[in-house]
């Protein structure tokens, strides 16, 4: 490897990692962002978080791989261009392509790398990420008393206390519905105590109640309740009592049915759902429609036949068909006859569609899930190079590093592809479009924006020259005022 190669992907591979952790980082937040309400208040331990963040950015890596793959291009060709190395490695007959050529070697394997890590880790994270979210959502919140108000997070009670004391956590005037027991022995009770405390156990699955000086009563009902009830009151100095509790501690799961879903598959996996779902679906249409075209849209009709044979007889220069023209032939009473026939036939075969459509579109849908999937791993790394392709004679041509215009050009690129992407992936998934096209839309679209951009930096564009546009609009603008000058002068002789 020569000394300039080196240095080129040395110049390279610190702003790719550098904007690779700040893209990711800002994809985290976004979705810290999301999800920030059901995580707080609950007690979850830090490592809990750190792995739920984990499996987040894991899943974020097809966008965050474009991005930073563009960043750091425009970044690196725009601080060599910045510094006059760029000029001086063309001065010495070094080419652009000749340039970039151990860059594009390195995104080469980027973009393969990224492929493995969008069919390996991604299917993985994303179904580890749903399960964690899924049993922290499960999960009940801990324990907080306002001062006046009922606490109902524990099933079956209702808590509520008059203070709190912030430092020692005594609670004072303290008021308890308990309707545990109502289904089993229909026993209802009432606790009432001047101060006290209620707290989790360490492990959360015991409520721990100790009461001091209060009251307590208990009801009794059964079926006839009307006629036979009984009232239990005692009171007490202390009272301790170990309430059993559910939901309050954190557990892990293994539900299944998060392993079913297209993100969760790899692409050998998606190959196989993709083959099974076309023979379903195509057997649920075939089902679906053999019926409404034999039995109603192509059922024969005596009561038309007859009609039509009638004015064949009547006038036997007329052939069977066209229908039209025979149609054309009957009094109005039993055209509209027909055409009732017709509107009440195009209804019901419409309402049948629309019947037999709901019994195979669930996997219609998942198929279109299927397919977007697999052609979303396919174009992820087409996608990283593309965007390569971009950055790189883009910096060239800006000439700027540092995080300021690569940034922009960087965001605005990105907002483009992504808005592609997603109304690509909406065709596909409507069905208005093939996955193919709907996934592929967006490289389709940039692919010769970068072929163009590498065709102006080879050729020393001055794209994003301002000073070559105000030279420009300066020559413009002289020119008019020449012919006008010129017209002027016409006009006054």
């Amino acid at each position: 490897m020569k000394t300039i190669d080196k240095f080129i992907l040395k110049s390279y591979i610190g702003p790719m990692i550098l904007t690779f952790f700040i893209v990711s980082f800002i994809f985290l937040m976004n979705f810290l962002w999301r999800y920030i309400d059901m995580l707080v208040g609950k007690g979850l331990a830090f490592s809990v978080i750190l792995e739920l963040m984990w499996y987040a950015t894991a899943i974020n890596i097809p966008m965050s791989i474009p991005l930073a793959t563009l960043l750091a291009a425009i970044m690196t060709m725009g601080n060599l261009g910045e510094n006059n190395e760029l000029l001086a490695m063309k001065s010495a007959g070094i080419s652009l392509p000749r340039i970039m050529a151990p860059l594009i070697v390195l995104v080469i394997f980027i973009s393969i790398g990224s492929f493995f890590a969008s069919n390996n880790l991604v299917p993985y994270a994303w179904k580890q990420m749903n399960m964690l979210i899924y049993d922290i959502d499960r999960q009940k919140q801990t324990i907080e008393f306002k001062d006046g108000t009922f606490f109902n997070g524990i099933d079956d009670m209702s808590i509520r206390v008059g203070h709190q004391d912030k430092n020692t956590g005594l609670l004072t005037e303290v008021l308890i519905y308990d309707t545990r027991n109502t289904g089993r022995d229909g026993t209802m009770s009432t606790t009432i105590a001047d101060s006290g405390y209620i707290r989790l156990s360490d492990d959360k699955k015991y409520l721990l109640v100790k009461l001091y000086n209060g009251e307590r009563y208990e009801t009794t009902r059964n079926y006839q309740w009307y006629n036979d009830s009984q009232l239990t009151h005692q009171t007490f100095e202390v009272q301790e009592a170990v309430i059993g509790l559910k939901g309050f501690d954190f557990s892990r799961t293994d539900n299944e049915n998060f392993s079913r879903s297209a993100q969760a598959q790899s692409i050998t996996r998606l190959d196989k759902n993709i083959d099974s779902l076309d023979m379903v679906v195509a057997r649920n249409m075939v089902r679906s429609y053999e019926p409404l075209f034999r039995n109603n849209l192509l059922r024969y009709d005596p009561t038309l036949m007859g009609m039509l044979d009638s004015v064949v007889v009547e006038r036997p220069e007329r052939k069977p068909w066209p229908v039209y023209e025979q149609i054309a032939d009957l009094p109005i009473t039993q055209q509209k006859n027909i055409v009732s026939s017709a509107l009440n036939r195009a209804r019901n075969s419409k309402n049948l569609i629309n019947y037999e459509e709901s019994s195979y579109k669930i996997d219609l849908n998942e198929l279109y899930r299927s397919q977007i999937e697999w052609h979303r791993k396919v174009s992820l790394p087409v996608s990283v190079m593309i965007f390569f392709l971009i950055g790189a004679p883009l910096g060239a041509i800006i000439r700027k590093g540092g995080l300021g215009m690569p940034v922009v050009v960087s965001v605005l690129f990105f907002v483009i592809y992504y808005i592609i992407s997603m109304s690509g992936e909406k065709m596909a998934r409507d069905g208005i479009s093939t996955a193919f096209e709907g996934m592929w839309l967006s490289s389709f679209i940039l692919l010769p924006i970068a072929l163009y951009l590498i065709y102006k930096s080879t050729n020393d564009s001055n794209l994003f020259n301002m000073d070559w546009y105000r030279i420009q609009f300066s020559k413009l603008k002289d020119k008019i005022n020449a012919r006008k000058q010129k017209r002027n002068n016409r006009y006054e002789h």
